[in-house]
């Protein structure tokens, strides 16, 4: 039996999209509910977080702005929770590799949040991370502006 131009069109628009997504993976928001002022992510269960470069884009009632916070696996085996906000205008930054990056105005940061360029005057607010025996990493959601 063959298959109609409608169902042909669905399954091809699927295909393309499962070819072109993968790269876009990690734009996924994951969603956390906060307790006492903390989202507890469990590291083992984003196996994105298992890398250095590695980042979770996680959404947290509670935080400021729209509550997303980006979490970065650094080179030394810790983690960074920042705010995607740029500190010029208030832009969302991307990351690029080592770097998060504004698109509006070319402001850059490193993965810990800290300044590397203008025109922003200071870094992006950082979220305070504990990373539990367990390998449950606790996000802080009483920001502090990076350095």
């Amino acid at each position: 039996m063959g298959m109609d131009r409608r169902r042909f069109v669905e399954v091809s628009a699927g295909l393309l999209a499962a070819t072109v997504l993968p790269g876009c993976a990690g734009i996924a928001v994951t969603r956390l509910a906060p307790v006492d002022g903390a989202v507890r992510l469990p590291v083992r269960n984003y196996p994105q977080l298992a890398q250095p470069g590695g980042y979770l884009k996680v959404q947290a009632e509670g935080a400021p702005g729209a509550g997303v916070i980006y979490v970065l696996a650094l080179d030394d085996r810790s983690y960074a929770a920042v705010s995607p906000i740029c500190a010029h205008l208030g832009c969302t930054v991307n990351i690029e590799g080592p770097r998060l990056v504004c698109p509006c105005h070319g402001s850059t940061y490193d993965r810990s949040g800290g300044l590397l360029r203008g025109p922003a005057q200071r870094g992006l607010v950082r979220f305070p991370t504990t990373l539990t025996e367990g390998g449950e990493l606790v996000i802080r959601l009483a920001g502090e502006v990076a350095s």
